[in-house]
């Protein structure tokens, strides 16, 4: 638990912290748990979505919190792929009790740098649009990408996590123009809520590792698991 805190804070912590999976304690920083305490209490003052945008070396931190949805992904991504902006990193975790709130940072560029104040404004007012359903991401993203053109050498794997105890989708696939909105729309498309996400690029392949839950938030079985997993797959290689 981070130093410094009063009494008060740490035991409304604790409370905020049993939503979550029980590796949230035990492997995310008291910091950061910490900071989606603060972005929870402003999603419940403002009751509407929270975007922050800072600087983080040579890129920039999108910081984003909201109660989980299913399409929340793929919105966001389509977002930032209409914006020809470049993912470096990823972390998101999601609560498995109400309130079910999810907790998103992401570590972007356009061209290698940080964002412009003004386009980081974009950004942020673009996914607001896309939440509330004013902003036709599909649309925009068609303008750029050929979204029927589907992916190449795509793996799915699922499994439950012997760790974290979560149904855990791996997907693999080459790196390409749109790729995580394609493989989040796809997420979308199976009504499956992203709880935990891990992504890695490497030699011109992207894995991400997605810890799920199903439609209306149910634990997967794992036989059904493995269809979702090749539903995903094919998915991603239909035109």
């Amino acid at each position: 638990m981070a130093s410094g805190l009063r009494s008060s804070t740490i035991e409304l912590l604790k409370r905020f912290n049993r939503a979550f999976p029980q590796f949230y304690e035990q492997f995310v920083s008291s910091e950061i748990q910490v900071q989606n305490l603060r972005l929870a209490y402003r999603l419940y003052k403002t009751k509407r979505a929270v975007i922050e945008m800072k600087l983080e070396g040579s890129k920039t931190a999108l910081h984003f919190a909201y109660r989980n949805q299913s399409f929340l992904l793929s919105d966001i991504f389509g977002v930032l792929a209409a914006y020809g902006l470049t993912i470096h990193g990823l972390s998101l975790y999601g609560q498995i009790r109400p309130p079910m709130l999810v907790f998103i940072k992401l570590l972007i560029s356009r061209g290698s740098k940080a964002l412009t104040e003004k386009t980081a404004e974009n950004v942020s007012r673009a996914i607001w649009e896309a939440l509330a359903g004013r902003f036709e991401v599909e649309e925009m993203l068609a303008v750029e990408f050929n979204l029927d053109t589907a992916l190449e050498q795509v793996q799915t794997e699922f499994y439950v996590d012997p760790v974290f105890h979560l149904p855990t989708l791996v997907i693999e696939a080459d790196n390409q123009p749109g790729l995580l909105y394609k493989v989040m729309y796809a997420i979308w498309q199976e009504d499956l809520l992203v709880v935990n996400a891990n992504l890695l690029v490497w030699r011109g392949r992207t894995r991400l590792i997605l810890y799920l839950l199903g439609p209306n938030e149910s634990v997967i079985p794992e036989y059904l698991g493995h269809k979702i997993a090749e539903g995903v797959r094919q998915r991603l290689l239909d035109k």
